[in-house]
């Protein structure tokens, strides 16, 4: 694959989808347009945005593009990581051990129950009463 070019992928988390974009570089991570350790204020989400790339300790040699949409500020770190670690693969199938070890290429599907007709709530039923 050639060097010059970006790599594409797609990572997700219950409503979070965040469309990533790994090419070699410095580093640099941009989040829908800015700096990402200015898109997420908690630490932990910045650390966990970036997990993907310290495992294999990349993370000055390659730059990171993304978009990310839906859910929570948690939710879409865990997608870049989701992403980022899709794309690492894409590049170099060697990779793959490691981080399916570390348990990033996992999608974690869990969303929340929608409510249905007739009910209070997902799981939640309306009080019985015989009288």
């Amino acid at each position: 694959m050639a060097e010059t070019t970006s790599i594409y992928a797609t990572g997700k988390r219950k409503t979070a989808v965040a469309r990533v974009w790994v090419k070699p570089g410095t580093g640099q991570i941009s989040i829908n347009g800015g700096a990402g350790d200015n898109y997420f204020e908690r630490e932990t989400s910045r650390m966990i945005m970036r997990q993907s790339l310290e495992l294999l300790e990349l993370l000055d040699k390659y730059d990171v593009d993304a978009t990310v949409a839906g859910g929570g500020h948690s939710a879409q770190a865990e997608a870049m990581r989701h992403g980022i670690a899709r794309a690492l693969i894409t590049e170099d199938p060697e990779r793959r051990k490691s981080l399916k070890r570390a348990g990033f290429l996992t999608r974690d599907s869990r969303k929340k129950e929608r409510k249905k007709y007739g009910q209070a709530g997902a799981r939640k039923r309306f009080q019985y009463s015989k009288r």
